[in-house]
């Protein structure tokens, strides 16, 4: 199904039947890799709607260089057009920095949060990575000095910096990465009331536990769960566990 969004072409598919649990997957994926999730959610007897964010799957790009604020008024337009506002949200990664949003500016948006390894929190940062920023930051003042950028090739080294996650993107989405890993929502998350359900990796790399536990801590009805075992993308890796802990918010069955 396609729907017309802020400017953005949206994509999104509905699986099952019941009340809607609205599906937002995270950086770099699409409705595709949340479809273990929609048929846990279809087999429990909720209606799982699963969209593409703008720049991801099969959606169009956003008309510019979006950040999270970007992200989660188009969700909420996309919410108001399919008719599902105040529904439960199941947000992995990326998807849980919208949902947040979302959640602190309009609670009533939202039902309940199930935010599954999720994003928002700005990571603890060693000495080698400010070392690598810092030098990445010279290294761009040096190329447009020209006889050193000729003798150096500064400006081609520059383009192999970053992560290989920033090089992949093309145009403005570049800009939009940029944008979203840098805001912290630690700040919002106080301002959450909704029923929230925290279900994380125990061994996440890439939004460590931590981050889970001060989610819990500061967000004013959360809960935590945990899989043992389990990295970044939990609920595929130990997927009857993360259906089991589903059934038991959804249904209130072991």
């Amino acid at each position: 199904m396609i729907i017309e969004i802020h400017g953005a072409t949206i994509h999104f598919e509905r699986q099952g039947t019941g009340n809607p649990v609205l599906l937002l997957h995270g950086w770099g994926a699409s409705t595709e890799a949340m479809g273990s999730i929609a048929a846990c959610v279809a087999a429990l007897g909720y209606e799982a709607i699963s969209l593409d964010f703008p720049g991801f799957g099969k959606s169009g790009d956003p008309p510019g260089p979006w950040g999270v604020p970007e992200y989660a008024a188009c969700t909420r337009a996309f919410m108001d057009a399919v008719g599902i506002l105040g529904c439960d949200v199941v947000a992995h990664s990326f998807g849980g920095r919208v949902a947040i949003w979302l959640a602190s500016e309009e609670p009533a948006a939202f039902h309940r949060l199930i935010l599954v390894d999720a994003a928002g929190i700005k990571p603890r940062r060693g000495l080698q990575y400010y070392i690598k920023v810092y030098t990445y930051k010279a290294g761009k003042r040096l190329a447009k000095i020209a006889w050193l950028n000729r003798l150096f090739h500064i400006g081609e080294r520059q383009k192999q910096a970053g992560s290989a996650e920033y090089r992949q993107l093309r145009g403005d989405m570049r800009a939009t990465y940029v944008k979203v890993v840098n805001l912290d929502l630690s700040d919002r998350l106080p301002r959450i009331p909704n029923e929230t359900l925290l279900i994380w990796g125990e061994k996440d790399q890439d939004t460590p536990l931590w981050m889970g536990e001060k989610m819990e801590r500061e967000m004013q009805n959360a809960g935590l769960a945990v899989i043992p075992g389990a990295g970044h993308f939990s609920y595929a890796e130990d997927y009857p566990r993360f259906c089991s802990i589903m059934k038991i918010l959804f249904s209130g069955e072991a």
